[in-house]
């Protein structure tokens, strides 16, 4: 069996049919040296039937288990199995573009050798159209390229170099998310360079409908704006920046005039950057 070019990192808990979309996607890449490595943290045998699709339709699949669940030390585990010289991280509700390994590999063959690539999420519209390359300076104050996990393409070796996700930060944790945009900084402090192809192409369904802001949801949106809090602490950013991202979540529905469910969010994403800037300190400074 040859060694494939790029492992697919796939953690995944709770989830089963929407695994079907996405394995027939990377059933139908134009490129085809990969594997996929699912990570399941589920403490039943639910992922088996589709596993033994995904295999049926010829993809290339390894089953670890992980327990109990943590995204980013989910995502650790699979990198630490991975063959591959570059690593990606699909959800398990994404699905690839057709094109996208191939676009991947093109790029990192490319003559400036990038440590990682962003490609670009079609949903989320939030991304430009040209390349780029990013840069620590943009992204300590916000104003890079978006990076999401289904977005993020690394090489293996930067990993051993700088370590892999921070397991105290992502979905099962207090700190509720920031993992990857904290793996991206760490790598662009180190100088890593990090580059964006918007030919690759990733799709995750987004929520079109208006924010209720009921207290479940208010209480997930406080959850999640921690992990954002403990990248100020944590990567020392800005008061500047620390400010307006702290201000910004009110001030942007007030100026739309959108003074309901909006305004709410607004104000529970405000109290999670506290929760989280606050946290960290507390917690992991000395």
């Amino acid at each position: 069996m040859r060694t494939p070019e790029i492992s697919l990192i796939l953690a995944t808990v709770g989830r089963t049919d929407e695994l079907a979309r996405l394995f027939e996607s990377l059933a139908a890449q134009t490129f085809s040296n990969f594997e996929v490595i699912v990570v399941d943290q589920n403490d039943d045998d639910r992922l088996l039937p589709h596993l033994d699709r995904a295999r049926y339709l010829g993809v290339a699949v390894r089953h670890l288990r992980h327990r109990p669940a943590n995204l980013a030390a989910a995502r650790n585990v699979g990198i630490e199995a991975a063959r591959g010289r570059w690593i990606g991280f699909p959800d398990d509700d994404c699905w690839y573009s057709p094109r996208l390994l191939e676009h991947v590999a093109a790029r990192y063959g490319a003559g400036d050798k990038p440590a990682g690539i962003i490609v670009r999420w079609v949903e989320q519209n939030e991304q430009p159209l040209s390349p780029a390359d990013l840069s620590w300076e943009r992204s300590r104050a916000f104003r890079d390229v978006p990076v999401s996990s289904i977005t993020l393409f690394c090489e293996r070796k930067l990993f051993k170099d700088i370590g892999g996700f921070d397991a105290r930060l992502g979905v099962g944790q207090w700190f509720g998310a920031g993992e990857e945009t904290d793996f991206v900084m760490r790598a662009l402090r180190a100088g890593a360079l990090f580059t964006y192809e918007p030919l690759g192409e990733v799709h995750h369904a987004v929520n079109p409908q208006k924010p209720v802001a009921t207290p479940t949801t208010k209480l997930a949106v406080r959850h999640r704006a921690r992990g954002t809090g403990a990248l100020y602490a944590k990567h020392q950013l800005p008061l500047w920046v620390i400010l307006r991202g702290l201000a910004a979540p009110l001030l942007r529905p007030v100026l739309k005039g959108t003074f309901g469910a909006e305004l709410a969010l607004g104000y529970a994403t405000m109290r999670g950057r506290i929760d989280g800037l606050l946290g960290w300190r507390r917690t992991h400074q000395s």
